[in-house]
């Protein structure tokens, strides 16, 4: 059964994950937020209803 033989995926996982943690994510994680989060309160919108002609 050739899909229990870790040889030829095992290394190619690894590697992958390294590069990954080691480069790729650092240079992701570094980035500013565009869009920061603030402690604004949100205020509700004040409606009213709609007369229909109708009725």
């Amino acid at each position: 059964m050739p899909q229990l033989n870790p040889s030829p995926w095992f290394f190619i996982m690894i590697t992958s994950w390294l590069t990954y943690t080691l480069i790729i994510q650092p240079k992701l994680l570094s980035f500013l937020s565009t869009n920061p989060p603030s402690n604004k309160t949100s205020t509700t919108p004040r409606t009213t209803p709609w007369t229909w002609p109708w009725t």
